[in-house]
């Protein structure tokens, strides 16, 4: 089932972001919607190519290179479907694609022509088509109701409405319908989406991750944190599921490489799918963030990943297995924790306590607000409240499949094993079987790729201690039913992991999964426990659907007289929808006399390379080109050497990775993947002194194509 987390109800809890009530935002701060580039005043900051360049409605532009790569960005830089995107982005395909004997994660892989290219596993690619404003469509609907769990239910039908007609009009796209302000605006997204995608060029590990997670969020950094894939079509040009057969897509637009690369605060700008920011929250939900979800979370993935390295230690095949689960824990964790340290650095709670309070203040200042708006800052603080008192329980929730694979699995199997059950006949029982086995079958494949008996038992541990000591309205009842203490739930969890059946993929999937019947008689204690914790879930669930109902309606009136207050429209926080954002290649001071340059060069990585570790490894060979001065045409002069990194202060998250950093021509001269540790708070605030975020120099890229990996052919397609 889909669970309701904290996170989704309060996605659009939109509150400014400003020092004072009556501040500006920074110029160069905002990841602005199409629909809204003429407000981002991109030519007076030094834009020198059209913004209808750019994006222009019924018109090719700059944006019709843009993909969005499963959760990252890429762009087209050929005609014939090559995409750049960051090593990390395209990690879990290659970890898929590897084995002990082709280890392609740490060797890399280099497709000298298209029949050597490999199938990408898991990886699909989005283009944007168009978008509408459907927000009176939806908001109409919902102008007469005052039940919150009837308004939100409207409102969700009214959005499948929405993407069920935009496809019956269009069978070539797939919709969404994104809301860009809780309860107050939605806009209709078309897609085109691409299913074969392949592996063209990915570096070796010791390139694409060095440095790894010692240099996770940090500057100086010297990653070449890129890889190229190819998006293929049906000969009838329509996405089509992976075969030989296919043939390169042909976009209607692809970025132009310059291998000149840029200078020290020279205007640079992104287009990419950013995933999500939290900028307009009240300070009721920065102090949840403090309290709650960041040290739980990332304690938990601290403890989670111990337990898979320490499984995969001295087995490469099951190391290659975790490594995806790993990395974006790591990720994940190292994020989280910067997070707590800028949120208590710039102490952001109490700046939101002044701001909330003066917007109190000014509401009942005006008579006319007064009557409209008078207790929507008591009644938000009384929703979180409410909230916080089951806090834990909801993080629980939201964690425990994702923490062990097996109970994952037994959920799925008991979801069509139950409605298997409703059936009236063992006809229709078998109908409703063979119509979602495949997909039953996909999703518990995905998951035993990841498995391992060990850390799942471990984990699952820890799982249930957590569970046993919530005190309050976060006790989950099935849970307090089995009167665990910290050492009967470990003999559970081994117990009951070590002799599931669940256990082995082989009798699942060929047995347990063959027909109805089979399905309807297995039986196993952990599907026994799961069905129990559902019933804690379901129940939780209903009750956080009347929650968010509440906030949609109070985030709707909050939006609006915020707008009143400031005297301004907001530009929407990230949602993963197609924005940009500018700026300009920077340095900053994070420190008391210190200042960070923001060109790195290889001169770095010998250096780092120098000290020992095992994450500092790199290949020989970029060892012999630089002691040769071997640089070629993408020597900088006045660095004497290869730019790797470069550091700028544009307006980036999660889902910028693999973003097309582009010059003030529109060209590429680099590819974003991270941010500064001391800018992990950007999520929450963005401030130009110290919000910075990381690309590998497209300089870079070209001169390991070039010199170290042998992959000319990828500079011939460019055009280099």
């Amino acid at each position: 089932m889909k669970f309701i987390n904290r996170t989704t109800i309060a996605l659009a809890l939109f509150l400014t972001m400003a020092n004072s009530p009556y501040s500006k935002a920074n110029p160069d701060e905002g990841m602005f919607p199409l629909s809204e580039l003429n407000r981002a005043g991109l030519k007076k900051a030094g834009l020198k190519i059209s913004e209808k360049d750019i994006y222009n409605p019924g018109q090719v532009g700059l944006v019709d290179a843009l993909v969005q790569v499963s959760g990252c960005t890429g762009s087209f830089v050929s005609n014939r479907g090559l995409i750049i995107t960051n090593h990390h982005c395209a990690f879990s395909a290659v970890q898929l694609a590897s084995t002990a004997i082709n280890n392609y994660l740490k060797n890399g892989f280099v497709a000298q022509n298209q029949e050597q290219e490999i199938e990408a596993k898991g990886l699909k690619i989005r283009i944007t088509d168009s978008y509408e404003d459907v927000s009176a469509k939806i908001l109409n609907a919902v102008a007469n109701i005052s039940d919150p769990v009837e308004r939100i239910n409207t409102i969700k039908r009214k959005q499948q409405e929405l993407v069920k007609q935009a496809e019956k009009e269009d069978p070539t796209i797939k919709a969404e319908v994104s809301e860009m302000f809780i309860g107050k605006s939605y806009v209709l997204f078309r897609y085109k989406t691409i299913e074969d995608v392949r592996l063209v060029y990915i570096p070796r590990q010791n390139i694409g991750e060095f440095g790894g997670e010692t240099d996770n969020w940090v500057w100086p950094r010297h990653t070449g944190d890129y890889s190229f894939l190819r998006a293929y079509v049906g000969k009838n040009g329509k996405s089509a599921p992976y075969s030989k057969d296919n043939v390169p897509y042909q976009p209607k637009k692809h970025l132009k490489v310059n291998p000149n690369g840029v200078r020290e605060n020279d205007f640079t700008f992104i287009l990419g799918y950013p995933g999500k920011t939290f900028r307009h929250r009240p300070a009721q939900y920065i102090q949840y963030q403090q309290e709650y979800l960041l040290p739980y979370v990332s304690n938990l993935y601290d403890f989670q990943n111990k337990q898979m390295e320490e499984a995969g230690k001295d087995n490469t095949d099951i190391a290659l297995s975790l490594a995806t689960r790993i990395k974006r824990n790591a990720n994940v964790l190292k994020n989280y924790r910067g997070k707590l340290k800028g949120l208590r650095g710039i102490d952001l709670l109490s700046t939101k306590k002044q701001e909330d309070e003066a917007l109190a203040a000014f509401i009942l200042s005006k008579p006319e607000l007064k009557n409209k708006y008078g207790s929507l800052l008591t009644d938000i603080d009384a929703y979180y409240q409410l909230s916080d008192q089951d806090a834990l329980k909801e993080l629980w929730i939201n964690n425990i499949y994702n923490s062990t694979s097996l109970l994952k699995v037994a959920r799925d199997l008991n979801v069509l094993k139950t409605n298997l059950a409703k059936e009236k006949s063992s006809q229709a029982a078998k109908q409703l079987f063979d119509l979602n086995i495949e997909k039953l079958k996909t999703a518990v494949k995905e998951t035993y790729e990841s498995y391992n008996k060990q850390a799942d038992q471990r984990i699952f541990s820890r799982m249930l201690e957590d569970a046993i000591a919530f005190q309050g309205k976060n006790q989950l009842a099935s849970i307090q039913k089995l009167q665990f203490n910290t050492g009967t739930a470990q003999e559970f969890a081994t117990e009951i992991i070590q002799n599931s059946k669940l256990g082995d993929q082989n009798y699942i999937l060929n047995t347990v999964l063959a027909n109805a019947d089979a399905l309807q008689k297995f039986d196993d204690k952990l599907l026994d426990f799961q069905g129990k914790l559902n019933n804690d879930i379901v129940q939780f669930a209903a009750e956080q659907k009347r929650r968010e109902g509440v906030l949609n309606k109070l985030m709707g009136d909050y939006v609006a007289v915020k707008e009143i207050f400031q005297a301004k429209n907001f530009i929407p926080d990230a949602n993963s929808t197609l924005r940009l954002t500018y700026g300009h290649i920077k340095g900053y001071s994070p420190a008391d006399a210190t200042y960070m340059k923001p060109f790195t060069t290889i001169e770095g990585i010998i250096q780092k390379g120098n000290l020992g570790l095992a994450e500092f490894d790199y290949p020989q060979e970029i060892k012999t080109a630089y002691l040769n001065k071997n640089f070629g045409p993408y020597l900088q002069k006045d660095l004497g050497s290869v730019p790797v990194n470069i550091l700028y202060d544009m307006d980036t998250t999660g889902g910028n990775s693999g973003s097309p950093i582009m010059n003030a021509n529109g060209e590429l001269i680099g590819v974003n993947f991270d941010r500064a540790y001391d800018a992990t708070i950007n999520d929450f605030a963005w401030n130009e002194s110290y919000s910075r975020s990381i690309g590998v120099d497209i300089r870079y890229v070209l001169w390991v194509a070039d010199k170290i990996d042998n992959a000319h052919f990828i500079l011939k397609e460019m055009g280099i």
